[in-house]
């Protein structure tokens, strides 16, 4: 069996981001879940797919409905929360010498 590294993702869950890459470039969300043995995140109002629910006793009509597919973590890009435009992120310590990611454009902490 294969083995799958597990890294450490720039994304975080309740990250504003926005797609670089893909036919749903340019559109914004929020991070409702990060999928990191595949390295793909579920966005907010991103990348939509039907899927076709069973009838059951709590829904017995079943029915179509739209929900979220995961996205490669490549095609997405953290929002700077001062300015609200793409930036790369990085990691250093603050003042307590704990280890936090900061935006590379504006210099501030995330989180």
């Amino acid at each position: 069996m294969k083995s799958v590294k597990i890294r450490k993702l720039h994304l975080k869950k309740g990250d504003k981001v926005e797609v670089i890459a893909g036919n749903h470039k340019g559109k914004k969300g929020l991070v409702l879940e990060v999928l990191r043995k595949n390295n793909r995140a579920i966005v907010e109002g991103v990348n939509l797919v039907t899927k076709h629910i069973k009838p059951t006793a709590e829904n017995p009509e079943g029915g179509v409905e739209k929900t979220e597919a995961g996205i490669h973590i490549s095609n997405l890009m953290v929002l700077d929360p001062k300015t609200g435009e793409k930036t790369k992120i990085g990691r250093r310590e603050d003042e307590d010498g704990k280890l936090k990611r900061y935006s590379k454009k504006s210099d501030q902490f995330i989180d």
